[in-house]
């Protein structure tokens, strides 16, 4: 019997494996920082678990976790804490990976949910559900996927014209976040005192009191969207070199475009749905995960990575970093975010970009 050859060819950028007739390029940056990545969230994961009122070592928690730990450990670790760092896991890896998609669409940093208007739009569903219709958590949560999918839908709609590009995304979605601010501060000045405290609650992205009811619909989602994602993922590449050279390569590329931003747009709103609309957290997944491999491309999964790792250690960052006085998560994005955007938008124009 014939042995099946095998070869390694190193690269820059990685290592081809070739064997039986396959080919299978490894990005060996890429996968090393996307392992860094996972274990800085399992890591940070851990420790935030263990945070709180009654704090739990790392170690107890895992034994916990591991179905080892005392009655009372057990009912604050997988009752109380774990699903709120299940969610903050699961919203960060939907924005990081919805940002990607966007900012990769656009061939624009600034081409993010934050920039483009969906976070405003998901709030003005929310806003609604809270303030016009009284309706409850689970009424909330069907408002900002509704007002978020909306959105999406309305800024590809203005921005089409022969096909959707770049920067016309990008300032149709500027126009479309100005205008839902707006529309926002209306309901909030139409609030009753308690509504409006909600919505301002609401507003500020939080995992505050998040539980099950969050995990379940946001993992689904997960589930099903992201590896239809990872499943275009040659193609996204693809389109980054323009609608010609993709045309060429036989990618069809509206199709595409628009299977890609449909399941950014659920992603971003699902997300929202759970946790408030988290700021920054998918501008700024992807650049620093693309600073980080040094690769070419959307880098999705590394995207993703990033997003969890970022907010969950966010949000442990929220609770002790500020003495008694426990901030939302979405303050802390909002500002390190903020100043973020700041110095991409100098960055870009000594760059001649903008």
């Amino acid at each position: 019997m014939n042995a099946s050859k095998r070869t390694a060819k190193s690269g820059t950028r990685g290592v081809t494996l070739r064997t039986a007739g396959l080919s299978l390029r490894l990005d060996v940056r890429g996968a090393v920082v996307g392992l860094l990545l996972i274990a800085v969230a399992l890591v940070m994961s851990v420790v935030l678990i263990g945070t709180g009122d009654f704090p739990i070592a790392p170690a107890d928690v895992v034994r916990t976790l591991l179905g080892n730990g005392t009655v009372a450990q057990d009912f604050i670790v997988n009752e109380l804490r774990l699903p709120r760092v299940l969610v903050g896991l699961l919203v960060g890896a939907a924005l990081g990976m919805g940002g990607a998609i966007f900012q990769s669409i656009s061939r624009n940093p600034l081409g993010s949910p934050d920039v483009i208007g969906l976070g405003q739009g998901a709030a003005a569903g929310a806003l609604t559900a809270i303030v016009l219709v009284k309706g409850d958590s689970n009424a909330v949560a069907t408002g900002a996927v509704l007002g978020g999918v909306l959105t999406g839908l309305a800024v590809y709609a203005l921005a089409w014209r022969q096909g959707v590009h770049g920067y016309r995304l990008v300032l149709v979605g500027i126009g479309t976040s100005a205008t839902f601010t707006a529309v926002n501060g209306y309901l909030l000045t139409q609030a009753r005192h308690e509504d409006a405290a909600r919505a301002v609650m609401w507003l500020t992205g939080s995992l505050n009191g998040r539980d099950w009811d969050q995990v379940w619909p946001l993992l689904a989602v997960c589930a099903v969207l992201m590896p239809v994602v990872l499943g275009q993922a040659p193609n996204l590449r693809m389109l980054e070199m323009g609608d010609d050279s993709a045309y060429a390569l036989g990618v069809r590329v509206e199709r595409t475009r628009m299977v890609l931003m449909g399941a950014a747009v659920l992603l971003v709103a699902s997300a929202t749905a759970a946790a408030g609309p988290v700021a920054f957290v998918a501008l700024v997944a992807p650049q620093l995960a693309r600073r980080l491999t040094r690769s070419p491309g959307p880098n999705l999964l590394p995207a993703a990575w990033m997003g969890a790792a970022l907010l969950v250690t966010a949000d442990w960052a929220a609770q002790r970093a500020f003495g008694a006085d426990q901030l939302p998560v979405g303050v802390l994005t909002g500002m390190l975010g903020g100043a973020y955007l700041l110095w991409l938008l100098v960055t870009e124009r000594r760059a001649g970009r903008i």
